[in-house]
C-alpha cells in the first residue's frame, strides 16, 4: 500500500468519524490515530520511547 492510498483511507476514516459522531468523535479518532502511529513506529524500531520519556521528564536534554 503506498502513501497516497494510506492517506486517502485515513482521510475517509476521519471524515466518517466527524460526520457520524461530531467534533468529539473527530478529535478522539485523531488522538487514537496518533497513538497508533507512535506505537507502530516504536514497534518498527524507528522511535525510541525511552528517549522521549527521558526528554519529557528532564533527564536528558536535546542540546
Amino acid at each position: 500500500m503506498n502513501l497516497t492510498v494510506a492517506g486517502t483511507a485515513m482521510g475517509a476514516f476521519v471524515a466518517f468519524m466527524s460526520l457520524q459522531f461530531g467534533l468529539w468523535g473527530f478529535l478522539v479518532s485523531l488522538l487514537f490515530m496518533a497513538i497508533g502511529a507512535l506505537l507502530g513506529r516504536a514497534a518498527e524500531g524507528k522511535l525510541d520511547l525511552r528517549g522521549i520519556f527521558d526528554a519529557i521528564t528532564g533527564r536528558r536534554s536535546s542540546s
